[in-house]
């Protein structure tokens, strides 16, 4: 597939164009295979392609034969205080195989405790002991997969007392000590700085950009605590905010174009409705870039 911006970076052994991309849901098989969207790529959910075939093997292997890749896990447990699910991580690696995914993600999170399987992401604290789990998690992850993973920063609502480092450090140590890359969510930025007062502008002049090889844009709901406080939760069920749109912009302005996905996984839209939620977001990633540019020129 011809990539628009004939200039634009590419990610991954997949070749994964700094353009927008969007998740892939069964809702749009069709219409994608019918109609070829011009589209950056694809993202799916590791988890919903682990079975040995049928239907939702047979599209994604059409589309990714015309499309890029990206393969966003949610059920490895990275942070959990427990061995890792070797037989979910084969799973895991066998499907690599099959589709060659340009990035593959997973969250800086646990789902998991003893024979319990949790639907929600929970937060770890930033501690020297979670550190040493974590970085062990995702040693194991890379040397089986023979690749580098990418980590997600997650949204969260309260801090750990007990917590030793700011989150940013935490990544930062956690990449210095593994080599694995990140996956930037800006929706997750805003939402736990709202609910943890922090200033959004210093969490990403403080991330360490230079490992950020894929960003996520969604969509949250507000709400209020029992103090009346503005209270935002990640249920990437409706367009991006706008405050958040600002937020990427800055990002892109300190970072340049990096392969972008809206992630709409709840109330799905029609494929119009996704498809112009990426080309916003392919519009304000170039243009936040040649502002900056222009900027540097003029400096």
């Amino acid at each position: 597939m011809a990539c628009r911006n004939e200039n634009a970076r590419v990610f991954g052994s997949g070749r994964i164009p700094a353009r927008a991309g969007v998740g892939l849901k069964p809702e749009h098989y069709r219409t994608i295979l019918e109609t070829a969207p011009d589209i950056g790529f694809f993202e799916v959910h590791a988890e919903n392609y682990m079975g040995a075939g049928g239907p939702p093997h047979r599209y994604l292997t059409e589309i990714r034969e015309r499309y890029p890749l990206s393969l966003h896990g949610v059920g490895l447990s990275i942070g959990a205080d427990r061995p890792l699910d070797r037989s979910h991580l084969n799973r895991l690696k066998g499907l690599i195989e099959r589709y060659e995914p340009g990035l593959f993600s997973e969250h800086l999170a646990w789902s998991t405790h003893d024979t319990a399987y949790f639907d929600d992401l929970l937060p770890v604290p930033y501690t020297e002991q979670s550190l040493s789990r974590v970085v062990s998690h995702i040693d194991e992850v890379q040397d089986t997969l023979g690749r580098q993973m990418l980590l997600e920063n997650p949204s969260t609502y309260l801090a750990f007392a007990e917590s030793t480092y700011l989150e940013t450090d935490f990544i930062a140590e956690i990449v210095r000590q593994t080599g694995c890359g990140l996956l930037l969510d800006v929706n997750n930025v805003h939402v736990a700085s709202t609910n943890q007062q922090w200033d959004p502008i210093s969490y990403i002049d403080d991330y360490p950009l230079g490992s950020v090889q894929e960003i996520h844009l969604g969509g949250h709901t507000p709400e209020a605590d029992e103090k009346g406080r503005p209270l935002l939760i990640d249920t990437h069920d409706r367009p991006v905010d706008a405050i958040v749109w600002d937020l990427y912009e800055h990002t892109i302005g300190r970072l340049g174009p990096v392969p972008t996905l809206i992630e709409w996984d709840a109330n799905v839209p029609t494929w119009p409705e996704l498809k112009a939620e990426a080309e916003r977001a392919e519009a304000a990633m170039f243009h936040a870039h040649r502002k900056d540019q222009a900027h540097a020129v003029a400096g």
